[in-house]
């Protein structure tokens, strides 16, 4: 029974440790994502996408590419400012838990066990920026999904701060119905490689 109760009272600590740690990490990000309108560019380049994949008439579904050209800019702008914000926050803050313990704070003790955030940021503006400085009159399908590939990645990686990586993939699914390993495919290889290399991902 002491050791029930014993158990119990550690299983609540640890869960109340660990809220406090979601709410820190959940604010510090929100904190400066709140100077942007990232979420909402990325919604509306997602919903654009889908209108010019599905418009019949070429005239028309060129105008729609170039009328998103402009947001897309919007959104590169942005995340590249983000990157260089979040840059000034202290290295142990910005740490993101590479294993399946709910408290980043204690991975950060453990040698290789954790990433940098703000390197993580880096390369998404790098690879957004990337994705949409590629020719739309080439291959305009295949930029665009590109582009959508490198803005969910840029999600999961916030969602993977927040709370874990098993949380940010459930949530990718859900949202999105996409597979964590299915998006790391469709990135462009620049990012993929930069990114598998900073977080271990395969």
């Amino acid at each position: 029974m002491d050791i029930f109760i014993f158990s119990m009272v550690l299983a609540f600590a640890g869960y109340t440790l660990k809220l406090r740690s979601e709410r820190s990490r959940i604010a510090l990000l929100g904190g400066h994502l709140a100077d942007y309108q990232i979420e909402k560019l990325m919604q509306t380049l997602t919903e654009g996408y889908a209108r010019a994949l599905g418009e019949s008439d070429a005239a028309r579904r060129a105008s729609i590419w170039q009328l998103l050209g402009g947001t897309e800019d919007k959104l590169c702008a942005q995340t590249r400012q983000l990157a260089e914000g979040f840059a000034r926050v202290e290295a142990g803050t910005a740490r993101v838990n590479r294993l399946p313990w709910p408290l980043s704070e204690a991975a950060a003790l453990i040698p290789g066990s954790s990433f940098d955030l703000r390197q993580a940021l880096s390369i998404h503006a790098a690879g957004l920026a990337r994705a949409a400085q590629a020719d739309a009159s080439f291959n305009p399908k295949a930029r665009a999904f590109t582009l959508s590939a490198e803005m969910l990645l840029l999600q999961h990686t916030c969602h993977w701060f927040c709370k874990s990586r098993a949380v940010a993939s459930a949530r990718m699914m859900v949202r999105h119905q996409t597979a964590y390993a299915l998006l790391l495919q469709s990135v462009s290889p620049e990012t993929r490689s930069a990114y598998g290399a900073l977080t271990g991902a395969a």
